[in-house]
């Protein structure tokens, strides 16, 4: 009989073994089989377009399964026949294509006008004739990027300064009328219609009510975590708060959740009947600040006691470890965080600046210095070096040597 009262500790390890992190990493070369096995089991990646060290979406991976060939995931992702395609699921994200149905209620919801940025929903209801001429110029063209979409002003470059095709195009990717037929260059996105980028079996697929879809996306996540909270499980997918209580409750009732509580927290929790609950974890990982384990910063301050926070967007001389943080998972804590920099024109992996949390040990230089020479590694760098800044650098620099 399972117990419902879990102790912090337990619900960690649940949660760890969850998201990949229960098992040894492959002994030999990573398999396509391997990565999507993954990637189903995590139910989305989310890619951003930061490349300090790496694009985040090539990093969970390497963080479960050890030094694969990124190829593998552009492979999966944007070759023109792929299990994987992009929407807005936790942010922008990467998703196995059986999903897809499972949010045909948020593109419509687009469509509506709700859940867009608002520059966004105000530049198709004021443009709708301009977003419609750039559909039918996909559809009679093909998948095009919106730099190749020579109509409408250019705008000034930047995030703020799209042009009005990349504003068309993007709102049009919001309601599904187009997605992604893959990428090129440096990380451009060319968009074309579902029915020619899709396989026709996902396009045929029936259309799922709004309350079907929303619980097997908590049922996803509820699988992906673990053990979770309701916030929890509604951040995994950005899931309306309306309705989720009565989701919740119908997932419970069917068996697919169980209501439980963890010493330690505050809000019950919800435990997937099937999560594994290991004795011992013994992982040892770098996870990049949008990786699916800490990407919700509560639930991370829940599960490991550690106050977790990106400090892109934060002035440098108020930065308290650095640009781009990575924790550091040792066993089943999160032991360090080290701000990391791919140079890539000297091949160094530079180590910014390394921090040890209170309750690190003597091993954590160590196996620190592992990760990081199998990063450096990976990302085909010849060099790592340490910078003396943060409470871990002198012990992290003598081990690096």
């Amino acid at each position: 009989m399972l117990k419902d009262m879990l102790t912090a500790a337990e619900a960690r390890r649940i949660a760890l073994a969850a998201q990949g992190f229960g098992a040894p990493r492959p002994s030999g070369p990573v398999t396509k089989r391997q990565l999507l096995t993954l990637i189903e089991r995590l139910g989305v990646i989310q890619i951003d377009s930061v490349n300090v060290v790496s694009r985040t979406h090539y990093l969970p991976a390497f963080s479960r399964l050890g030094a694969y060939r990124r190829e593998l995931l552009e492979e999966v992702a944007w070759a023109s026949k792929r299990p994987l395609f992009e929407y807005w699921a936790h942010e922008a994200s990467l998703l196995p294509l059986t999903s897809q149905p499972l949010f045909r209620w948020r593109m419509q919801d687009a469509r509506d006008g709700v859940g867009l940025w608002k520059g966004v929903a105000r530049f198709r209801r004021e443009r709708a004739e301009f977003v419609e001429k750039v559909l039918s110029e996909i559809a009679t063209r093909g998948p095009m990027s919106a730099s190749e979409l020579e109509m409408g002003h250019k705008g000034q470059g930047g995030w703020w300064g799209w042009s009005e095709a990349k504003r068309a195009v993007e709102g049009l990717f919001w309601t599904g009328d187009l997605t992604t037929a893959t990428r090129r260059g440096t990380f451009e996105r060319v968009y074309g219609l579902p029915e020619t980028v899709l396989p026709r079996a996902i396009v045929d697929a029936p259309t799922p009510s709004r309350e079907d879809a929303q619980r097997e996306l908590l049922r996803i996540a509820g699988r992906a975590m673990g053990v979770a909270t309701a916030k929890d499980l509604r951040d995994y997918f950005r899931m309306p708060v309306e309705g989720a209580r009565a989701r919740l409750a119908e997932l419970v009732e069917d068996g697919s959740l169980l209501p439980v509580r963890v010493n330690g927290w505050r809000e019950p929790a919800y435990l997937d009947p099937a999560a594994r609950w290991p004795r011992r974890i013994d992982a040892q990982a770098l996870l990049s600040p949008f990786d699916n384990l800490i990407w919700f910063r509560e639930r991370t301050e829940r599960m490991f006691g550690v106050r977790y926070r990106i400090e892109i967007y934060t002035p440098a001389d108020k930065r308290t470890h650095g640009y781009y943080v990575l924790p550091f998972l040792e066993g089943d804590a999160l032991t360090a965080r080290v701000d990391l920099k791919a140079d890539r024109k000297a091949r160094t992996l530079v180590v910014q600046a390394s921090h040890a949390e209170p309750w690190a040990t003597d091993a954590t230089p160590l196996r620190l210095a592992a990760e990081l020479k199998l990063m450096a590694g990976w990302l085909g760098l010849e060099t790592l070096r340490v910078e003396k800044k943060g409470d871990l650098a002198g012990s992290l620099s003598d081990v690096v040597g």
